[in-house]
């Protein structure tokens, strides 16, 4: 029997060579998963030619039990696929079981967040470096505003370096954001977002040429006419790292998600930060729910009397 279903595998590489023309290393990964799932059907007395989809499912369940992410349980099961609608094709079965068979589900990942201290003194370096007088200020105020913007609001970092100079004309504390699908929204600014941005207006008017009249709020001589957001990422890290922060893990969508998380810890309504961040779909949103769970689990674990009981008894 086992010779049998070697065969057929065989048979089936064959195939996907010679017909698919698959390449060396696909044909290297489904012999590989076909053998596992092999030994797995053999350590059961099960062939393949006779397995159930209750046999595959139990498979995959195993591979899960044993640590396997998502991905590579989907591979298997694509791997297995191919191989029953071979055996189908072939008349070697009358059914294909793995057509009922669930792709397994990916488990979203959570955010990377920074604290609410981890901004401040990423805020604070950018406006201490802002206030020296000397060359290069320019750039420097640029920096402030762009963070204080960033996390005032929350914008995905295409949207704020692509910000208009008309976003200096405006009055009183709220901005207008033109997001995905050219729909627009309102968002709120900070007190020190609205300072921020007029010290760098009158900077920027002072940098620019004679003349220069750039539809852009964060001009620059790039293809576009903006800043582009990987300088703006890069100079980033580098304050990070300035600030003492861990600037592998610092960039402007993860202070997108300090926005976000910040706000849903202080007490936001979710609808309100769906609202700001501009998700089409609170589905999106609710990410940052989980994030706020998981450091209520590690708060009740740390701090809660029980919890503490219960480790000393360990």
């Amino acid at each position: 029997m086992a010779d049998l279903t070697q065969a057929h595998i065989e048979a089936f590489l064959e195939m996907m060579s010679a017909e698919r023309g698959a390449a060396g290393n696909t044909l290297v990964s489904y012999q590989r998963d076909l053998d596992d799932l092999h030994a797995f059907l053999g350590s059961r007395k099960i062939s393949a030619l006779n397995a159930t989809s209750t046999d595959l499912s139990a498979y995959l369940s195993t591979l899960g039990k044993k640590g396997f992410a998502a991905s590579s349980q989907a591979r298997r099961l694509s791997a297995m696929r191919q191989f029953y609608k071979f055996l189908y094709a072939e008349g070697l079965r009358g059914d294909d079981p793995t057509a009922i068979l669930d792709s397994p589900k990916k488990g979203r990942s959570l955010p990377k967040i920074m604290s609410e201290d981890d901004v401040t003194r990423l805020l604070d370096r950018a406006a201490l470096e802002a206030a020296d007088p000397d060359a290069g200020q320019h750039s420097r105020l640029r920096m402030l505003a762009l963070l204080e913007l960033l996390y005032a609001t929350g914008m995905r970092v295409s949207e704020l370096v692509s910000l208009p100079v008309k976003v200096l004309d405006q009055e009183g504390r709220f901005l207008i954001i033109r997001g995905k699908g050219n729909k627009e929204r309102l968002v709120p600014l900070s007190r020190s977002a609205i300072e921020a941005l007029a010290l760098y207006g009158e900077a920027r008017g002072k940098a620019l040429a004679d003349g220069d009249d750039s539809p852009w709020l964060f001009p620059s001589t790039g293809k576009d006419g903006y800043l582009p957001r990987q300088v703006f990422a890069r100079d980033l890290k580098v304050l990070a790292a300035r600030a003492g922060l861990r600037a592998a893990v610092i960039s402007p969508h993860v202070m997108r998600h300090a926005f976000a998380s910040h706000l849903l810890q202080n007490g936001a309504d979710l609808r309100v930060v769906q609202e700001l961040l501009g998700h089409s779909d609170i589905s999106t949103t609710q990410i940052y729910t989980h994030v706020l769970e998981e450091r209520l689990r590690q708060l009740v674990q740390t701090h809660h009397p029980l919890a503490k009981l219960a480790k000393n008894r360990d």
